[in-house]
């Protein structure tokens, strides 16, 4: 067992070996031997053998090659690639909004001038990580790039975007009250302003989520508060909400070919972020607080915009003690090797 881990198997697992008695039918005992091997955070493990590594894949009650896809999944939930810096086919620097990047450089990036000229451009952009160099070719926008600050994304990337649905009742019906795909980059188009700040001149994909969704999920009350406004009630507390769709939003695996969905139910509110959680992370983890991000850039450009919180805890300080109180019950969070759903139950009543 020792040499079959490991001469075999890289990288190299630990296993625990023990005999235990066991009872039979006719009243006697066995020596059964139990191998245990806990679930590695070093994927994909291969098999070494005849100079090759192949990667196989549990299906049932077989072992099979891995897929391409499959193997790129792997490669992410170990943190051996990073998807938000995958090349996206057939695009270019035209794709992007050359106004959010320019905000952008300026702002953040610490720019005194911007680049002359496509080349430079494209330079400029390789060494923040949204564009990947081509040696046959002009550069091409990738994954964390064109989400970001592409004008389109999902023309070139489907699985960007958010799809939005709502229904009346506590089921998806044939019938949906609002059923739609939402586009757009990430980041709104900001303008600096004299006083140092800067102004929204155009709206981000957050931005386009929440003119769908605040007329479902807050109505305006009779009450007149300051300014002789009328007061906003909210089914769910928006800011938890905010923190759910951006979790969803950064924290995916872009592997998957599916988009991020965000359900207004008669009951709850669901979003659904496509892929396990990343690298060894789990629920409770999560819920104590430990932090690991899959995508980096994308966590520190909108950490930059202010989407993000500084110190990374949304979950445990926003989403678990305010749905708590705004409901009298708790948000739930469930995990599978598909997606991870965060349920928010509705706070009831008018």
């Amino acid at each position: 067992m020792d040499t079959v881990f490991g001469r075999f198997v890289h990288p190299q697992i630990l296993p625990y070996y023990e005999e235990v008695e066991v009872d039979v039918a006719d009243g006697g005992t066995r020596r059964v031997a139990v191998v245990t091997v806990l679930a590695g955070t070093a994927k994909p493990y291969v098999v070494r053998h005849n100079d090759r590594e192949d990667v196989y894949v549990r299906m049932g009650s077989t072992s099979r090659f891995a897929t391409r896809e499959q193997q790129a999944r792997l490669f992410a939930s170990g943190g051996l690639l990073h998807a938000e810096l995958l090349p996206v086919s057939g695009s270019g620097f035209g794709d992007f909004d050359k106004a959010r990047l320019s905000d952008h450089l300026v702002r953040f990036a610490g720019d005194e001038t911007l680049p002359n000229d496509q080349t430079a451009w494209e330079h400029r952009l390789e060494t923040l990580g949204f564009m990947a160099h081509r040696p046959d070719g002009p550069a091409i926008c990738t994954v964390a790039g064109l989400l970001l600050f592409g004008r389109t994304p999902r023309r070139l990337l489907r699985q960007a975007g958010i799809r939005f649905m709502a229904f009346q009742g506590p089921e998806k019906e044939y019938q949906a009250l609002e059923d739609a795909i939402l586009d757009g980059p990430l980041v709104a188009l900001f303008a600096p302003t004299p006083g140092g700040g800067a102004k929204r001149l155009e709206p981000g994909l957050l931005e386009t989520l929440d003119a769908h969704l605040r007329p479902r999920v807050s109505h305006e009350t009779a009450d007149i508060v300051d300014g002789f406004r009328r007061e906003r009630r909210w089914t769910y507390p928006p800011e938890a909400i905010r923190e759910a769709v951006l979790n969803a939003l950064i924290h995916r695996d872009w592997t998957r070919a599916l988009e991020v969905e965000v359900v207004v139910y008669g009951d709850r509110l669901e979003v659904t972020s496509p892929g396990p959680l990343p690298n060894s992370m789990t629920v409770d983890k999560m819920l104590g607080g430990q932090r690991s991000p899959r995508n980096p850039i994308l966590v520190d450009v909108m950490r930059d915009y202010g989407y993000v919180d500084a110190r990374g805890m949304g979950v445990r300080r926003k989403i678990v003690p305010l749905v708590r109180q705004a409901s009298g019950r708790d948000a739930v969070f469930e995990a599978t090797e598909d997606l991870l759903r965060v349920v928010l139950p509705g706070a009831g009543g008018e």
